[in-house]
C-alpha cells in the first residue's frame, strides 16, 4: 500500500532540499470546480506529485483546489501533464514565481480543507458561478488611469505593507471572512465605479468579486492570476508596474521583489525596510519586518525580551513555552500598539 503523507523529519528534509543540485521552480495555481470526494482526490493527487519529487501545500475542498509547488525542473512538464489529467483542471493557469530560488517548500503536504479559502459565507445562494471579469496587465493598467476605477486590495495588513497597486484601498482587517461583508460596506455608495479587486495569486480576489456580484454591485473585475501573474506579464511585455513594492508569499521566501521600491520600514527601528521574518524565539514566532541591523543586533527576534529568551538554557525554554498560544502572531495594524507596548526593545 503506497504511503500518503511524509515520515521523515523536517530538519532532515531541509538539509536535503539544501543538497539539492537540480534547480527547482515554484509556481502556485488554484481552481474553483466541484469535487464529490474531495479525500480520494487528495489521495491520487499526493501518489502522482510524490512521485515526480513535488514539494508545496495543497489545500483540497468540495469548492476546489488551491496549490503553491516547488517542482523539479526535469519533472515540470510531467507535473502539469499529471496536473491536467484531470478534466476540470485541464489548462489551469500555473503562475510562476518571478523571484525564485527554489528554495520555497521542502515536503509535500496536501490537506482536506472545508473550503479553500475561509470565507465565512454561509448564504447557500451564493454561488462562484457568476463572478467579476478577468482584467490582465494591461487592462489594469488602463482601468487604473480610468477616474471611475476603485482598486481594492483583498489580501492582509502585512501583504499590503511592503507592496500594492497605487492607491489601492485596503480592507482593514485581519481575516479575509471579515473582508468581504467589510468590502460591500465600504463600495455601498460607489456602485456606479469600475471595481477592480486584486490578491497574491487570485483565488482571494475571484471569491470576493463573486461576492460583490452576489450583493449587487455590477462593474466587478479581478486581476487574473494576481499579482503573481501580474508581474510575470509586465516582465514578459515591458510594461509598466503599477505595483510597487514586494509581493508577500506564503512560503520559505515570505516575498518576492516586483520593483526595487522599499515602502514599509521595519517595525524595530523604522528605517526604510521590507524583508519579513519569523522572530528566531519558538515561544513567539511573530511574523514582522526587521531591517538588516536590527536583525544583527537582536539576532533575528523581535525584542529584547526574545533575544534574552533564545539564550537561555534549553530546558528553561521549554519550561517557559509551556501552555502559551502563540495564535496568529503577526505585527500588524490592529496589534501594533499591543507588541509595542508588550515587548519594548
Amino acid at each position: 500500500m503506497a504511503i500518503l503523507h511524509n515520515r521523515i523529519s523536517q530538519k532532515e528534509l531541509k538539509e536535503r532540499l539544501y543538497n539539492e543540485t537540480e534547480p527547482r521552480t515554484t509556481l502556485s495555481f488554484y481552481h474553483y470546480f466541484p469535487v464529490d470526494d474531495p479525500s480520494a482526490f487528495r489521495d491520487q493527487l499526493y501518489q502522482l506529485f510524490d512521485n515526480l519529487k513535488v514539494f508545496g501545500r495543497i489545500y483540497v475542498a468540495h469548492e476546489g483546489i488551491n496549490a503553491q509547488l516547488s517542482v523539479p525542473k526535469s519533472n515540470f512538464d510531467a507535473m502539469r501533464e499529471a496536473l491536467y489529467s484531470f478534466p476540470p483542471l485541464k489548462d489551469t493557469r500555473l503562475n510562476i514565481a518571478v523571484d525564485d530560488d527554489g528554495k520555497s517548500f521542502w515536503v509535500l503536504k496536501i490537506k482536506v480543507r472545508d473550503k479553500i479559502v475561509a470565507d465565512g459565507i454561509n448564504d447557500p445562494a451564493f454561488s462562484m458561478v457568476n463572478k467579476g471579469k478577468y482584467v490582465d496587465a494591461e487592462q489594469m493598467n488602463a482601468l487604473l488611469t480610468d477616474p471611475r476605477t476603485v482598486v481594492i486590495d483583498m489580501r492582509n495588513h502585512y501583504e499590503y505593507e511592503v507592496g500594492h497597486f497605487e492607491n489601492a484601498l485596503e480592507i482593514p482587517s485581519d481575516t479575509f471572512r471579515d473582508q468581504l461583508p467589510m468590502a460591500v460596506e465600504m463600495m455601498k455608495d460607489k456602485k456606479e465605479k469600475n471595481i477592480i479587486m486584486y490578491c497574491t495569486g487570485g483565488i482571494r480576489c475571484e471569491k470576493a468579486s463573486a461576492w460583490m456580484l452576489h450583493n449587487g454591485f455590477e462593474h466587478v473585475f479581478h486581476l487574473e492570476g494576481g499579482i503573481i501573474n501580474y508581474a510575470q506579464q509586465v516582465k514578459e511585455k515591458g510594461l509598466e508596474s503599477k505595483f510597487i513594492g514586494k509581493n508577500f508569499v506564503f512560503d520559505d521566501r515570505l516575498g518576492e521583489r516586483i520593483t526595487d521600491d522599499v515602502i514599509a520600514r521595519c517595525h524595530q527601528c523604522g528605517k526604510p525596510a521590507d524583508t519579513h521574518t519569523n522572530c528566531k524565539n519558538s515561544g513567539c514566532h511573530l511574523l514582522f519586518i526587521q531591517c538588516e541591523e536590527c536583525a544583527a543586533k537582536f539576532e533575528g527576534c523581535c525584542s529584547q525580551v526574545c533575544l534574552e529568551f533564545i539564550h537561555m538554557p534549553e530546558e528553561e525554554q521549554k519550561l517557559m513555552r509551556k501552555g502559551i498560544d502563540k495564535g496568529r502572531n503577526i505585527f500588524n495594524k490592529s496589534r501594533a500598539r499591543l507588541r509595542t507596548t508588550l515587548k519594548k526593545p
